[in-house]
């Protein structure tokens, strides 16, 4: 994950926005969506999708795509979600709420009931993605692989449907000095048996699940290893780099950077991962393979230090940028970027927004 910088300033102004209402997503993004994904939606027309994680960062991009498509091409689909705190969520996307074919569920990732349900496609991307989104590292990994066994009974129970896992770059470990970008092959994992590696390891385990499953009961699975990744609705004030830059740029302050800067990273634009997103769903099983494995992200890497001094040069160059720490040249350097050569052979896939774009589109949202 990036880098987390540990900057509080601002929080309660720049939060605020998720307090109240949202404002929907740019119908140009919407758009976008649609556009690449047009030819894939006629497969699903009338299908029945249920959708656990839908309102987070993700899930937001994918509901409103989802509710987008469907309206301008009458696909007649419907989005069952579970959540939480389904009121909480309706307050804060009142646009969602009145799409009849948007169903919201209250229920624990964990413990939620599926009886007489039908679904066609499934779609599980539930799970902080820190410790300090739960009670701790604990709780963490119970959510992670506990969540992930029941929405695997569910699958059993639609057993037709296809399976989208919403999974993490974290399961690779560090990535290896002169390893530029990590291709799905790689073999390594996150090291020790501390709390900092539940997240990575319960993605792991559940990962295992999805392919034991899949295996044994020929169910149509996808993992997806998703990167960093920026947009509207990224928080701007948790352990995302990138977020808390914007936000510094926003508020018209000095863009700080924690470390020294040198850590790599890339990051896809949000409204490209809902389109890598639905076509893994709709066309991750064309080969004939039960199951299927892609990093899902941006091949093009940047250093934490350039990544602020682009998120002032898109926002406000008046604006400086102080990098905490000193660099040791001596130190090797922390990469964090996926090899998507794969998705881009295999499905078509590519990166459509560059950088300074999404940085100006995430911002405006956010303005």
């Amino acid at each position: 994950m990036p880098e987390d910088r540990g900057d509080t300033g601002q929080r309660t102004v720049l939060t605020a926005v998720y307090a109240g209402c949202v404002k929907p997503l740019p119908k140009d993004d919407l758009d976008h969506v649609l556009e690449y994904t047009r030819s894939l939606w006629e497969g699903a027309r009338g299908g029945r999708i249920f959708i656990a994680g839908g309102t987070g960062f993700f899930g937001a991009w994918l509901l409103e795509s989802v509710a987008h498509c469907n309206r301008k091409l009458s696909l007649g689909l419907s989005a069952t979600v579970l959540s939480r705190d389904p009121h909480a969520f309706l307050q804060r996307m009142p646009h969602l709420a009145s799409d009849p074919s948007i169903q919201l569920v209250q229920g624990d990732i964990r413990t939620f009931e599926f009886r007489d349900c039908k679904f066609d496609f499934l779609i599980h991307g539930a799970a902080p993605t820190t410790a300090s989104g739960s009670t701790g590292a604990a709780d963490l990994m119970s959510i992670l692989v506990s969540g992930t066994e029941r929405v695997l009974e569910m699958a059993k129970k639609n057993c037709d449907a296809r399976l989208l896992y919403l999974s993490s770059g974290a399961v690779y470990g560090r990535q290896p000095e002169g390893m530029s970008q990590i291709p799905e092959d790689y073999k390594g994992g996150p090291a020790g048996l501390g709390p900092d590696s539940a997240y990575a390891e319960g993605k792991r385990i559940s990962e295992r699940m999805c392919a034991l499953l899949a295996r044994e009961f020929g169910i149509q699975c996808s993992i997806a290893r998703c990167f960093a990744f920026v947009g509207p609705h990224l928080p701007l004030r948790e352990h995302f780099a990138i977020g808390n830059f914007i936000a510094d740029a926003l508020a018209g302050k000095t863009v700080s950077v924690r470390g020294d800067g040198t850590p790599v990273r890339s990051y896809l634009y949000a409204a490209d991962l809902a389109i890598w997103l639905w076509t893994l769903l709709f066309r991750a099983g064309e080969s004939g393979a039960n199951l299927t494995t892609f990093n899902v992200g941006s091949s093009h890497s940047i250093s934490i230090g350039d990544l602020a001094r682009e998120v002032v040069n898109v926002i406000n160059h008046e604006l400086k940028v102080e990098i905490a720490g000193v660099s040791d040249l001596g130190a090797k350097r922390v990469r964090y970027v996926p090899d998507v050569r794969k998705a881009q052979a295999e499905l078509g896939l590519r990166e459509r927004i560059e950088l300074r774009e999404a940085i100006r589109r995430t911002a405006a949202w956010y303005q």
